[in-house]
């Protein structure tokens, strides 16, 4: 008896965990991962892809991230390298992105993150990013929604043109990638 009451007092002491919000999410991706960068032919309805690394570091300030991709785009262009810098501001939820890739001007962003619901762990969330901006050089809604399940991270973004009637969500691209070393 003594030993389960001393067990339960400990248990009532000890400290709760951190909360699994948006910060400590994208902290939970730092590793390495290996997959697919998937386009969408719109008029075979089909998804193509190509091989693709990522590498996710951070330098340990617990809001700074920074992402190398890279992917096999044919035998003409061959392996094409991304780096973004993504800093969050964890009270607002907005982080802000530079993006580099060579034979393109920098590119930068800003994205309102928010979870789609709580977090069952930190293996097991969705995360929606939210911005405005341009795709096919039309004003556009952007979308990406990150689903990580365990060892598995899939990335979608979907578009919503601003200069047309109503909402009308399109898929552009997805990532899948899985997790292959820290």
């Amino acid at each position: 008896m003594i030993l389960k009451t001393l067990a339960l007092v400990a248990a009532l002491a000890a400290p709760e965990p951190a909360p699994l919000d948006v910060a400590a999410l994208r902290l939970a991706t730092v590793g390495a991962w290996e997959g697919k960068l998937e386009y969408r032919d719109y008029q075979a309805d089909r998804w193509f892809g190509l091989p693709m690394t990522v590498r996710i570091e951070t330098p340990g300030d617990g809001v700074t991230l920074v992402r190398k991709a890279a992917f096999d785009d044919g035998p003409q262009t061959g392996t094409v390298w991304i780096t973004t810098v993504e800093l969050l501001d964890p009270a607002t939820g907005r982080e802000t992105s530079a993006g580099f890739r060579k034979g393109r001007t920098p590119e930068l962003s800003a994205t309102t993150l928010r979870l789609a619901a709580p977090a069952r762990d930190a293996a097991h969330w969705t995360m929606i990013a939210e911005a405005d901006g341009r795709d096919a050089d039309r004003p556009a809604r952007l979308r990406l929604t990150t689903v990580r399940d365990g060892a598995v991270m899939t990335t979608l973004k979907e578009v919503d043109f601003l200069d047309d009637a109503g909402e009308a969500w399109i898929q552009r691209n997805r990532t899948t990638l899985t997790r292959v070393g820290d």
